[in-house]
């Protein structure tokens, strides 16, 4: 008998494996993939409260079990926040090697056939950090598929014309906004998860101490966002050709 495929997602906080990963670890599963998140922090910047990282702790092993994941490992990092001072315990202040190392480890505990991170395209330092000592520990593990997660640049234009009307308080559009999101033409692979929205849907709802980057969108805008996988391949690189419609061979 075959063994199941194994997904790990990679991520910097609770709600970026529902609100950036959700429909995959959906997909994935129903292909009978066994799937695991490993989270860098616990999102403590995320709000205000004492408690917060208890409740987005919380947040996330629940939203988990909607996404019907395995496994869920915490690396013990300290959210980052948006910006200011970072301290040495946090994503971004730690040294990193020791981001890398503890990734790696995450990676060693699940042998998965194929990691996926976010492309953080959406400017959030954490995530860039994450990104980048993930693809560099799957790469030292010799993980031979790995994907970013992708916010598509078509979309993120839609939504930063949209949030400016709405809400222009968000601090995503000080940064610069052209720049968000992946450009289409790289987008290596569209997974269609049509099937998975109520369960993603479930799952978003489960983060309640965070505002979701959907809500208040148009019905198409946010379906556009949750009902398609955006993938870029990092490992092997893809070189074009035709756009792929499946994680799994």
């Amino acid at each position: 008998m075959t063994a199941p495929a194994r997904l790990q997602v990679v991520v910097a906080h609770p709600d970026d494996e529902t609100f950036g990963c959700g429909s995959l670890l959906l997909h994935a599963a129903g292909q009978g993939a066994m799937t695991a998140v490993c989270c860098a922090t616990r999102g403590e910047q995320g709000g205000d409260g004492d408690d917060l990282g208890s409740i987005r702790e919380g947040e996330l092993r629940h939203a988990a079990e909607v996404l019907r994941v395995g496994r869920v490992d915490l690396l013990g990092f300290r959210d980052s926040g948006m910006s200011g001072p970072a301290g040495p315990d946090s994503l971004v202040g730690a040294p990193f090697q020791v981001v890398v190392d503890a990734v790696a480890t995450a990676i060693a505990r699940v042998a998965p056939d194929v990691v996926v991170t976010l492309d953080a395209s959406d400017g959030h330092r954490d995530h860039v950090r994450i990104r980048d000592a993930t693809i560099q520990a799957a790469t030292s593990a010799g993980v031979t598929r790995l994907y970013l997660a992708c916010l598509p640049r078509s979309l993120m234009r839609r939504w930063v014309a949209h949030m400016r009307e709405q809400r222009p308080d968000i601090e995503h559009l000080d940064a610069d906004t052209d720049a968000l999101g992946t450009p289409d033409e790289l987008l290596s692979t569209v997974i269609d998860a049509a099937d998975h929205l109520p369960a993603r849907e479930r799952a978003i709802a489960v983060h309640s101490s965070q505002t979701s980057p959907f809500e208040g969108l148009p019905d198409d805008l946010r379906r556009a966002f949750l009902a398609d996988v955006h993938l870029r391949q990092v490992l092997p690189r893809w070189s074009g050709g035709p756009v792929g419609t499946t994680l799994f061979d």
